[in-house]
């Protein structure tokens, strides 16, 4: 059983920063890739940034220069930092990791970005 646990939502004023962390638990194998992907209410699921093993990185245009995604293979964490956030950004973030032939999803954490 492997359980991903995320941290680090909340609500923050436009150009602000918020910094997402997911730790994954349990029987972890070899984790191909880690990612993260948001969905905001009435749109579909957007991938926001993925780092290999390798830590080849990948990034959704519409966060390019903002955010940044790491990851730490010791304590089979990914990160992402969001900086300059926009309301546009605003959603529930889910971390994702590929391991073993199988895809394993946070719970999701929400990501308000409001004046």
């Amino acid at each position: 059983q492997v359980q991903l646990v995320e941290s680090g939502g909340g609500l923050v004023q436009p150009g602000g920063s918020l910094r997402l962390s997911c730790a994954a638990s349990g029987s972890i194998g070899s984790i191909y890739a880690m990612g993260w992907y948001r969905q905001a209410p009435g749109k579909q699921p957007e991938l926001v940034a993925v780092i290999s093993r390798g830590g080849v990185t990948k990034d959704a245009n519409s966060v390019k220069g903002r955010f940044t995604i790491s990851r730490d293979n010791v304590k089979n964490t990914v990160n992402l930092q969001m900086n300059s956030l926009k309301p546009e950004d605003t959603a529930v973030y889910y971390c994702k990791f590929w391991m073993d032939g199988t895809d394993y999803w946070g719970q999701g954490t929400q990501v308000t970005v409001s004046s």
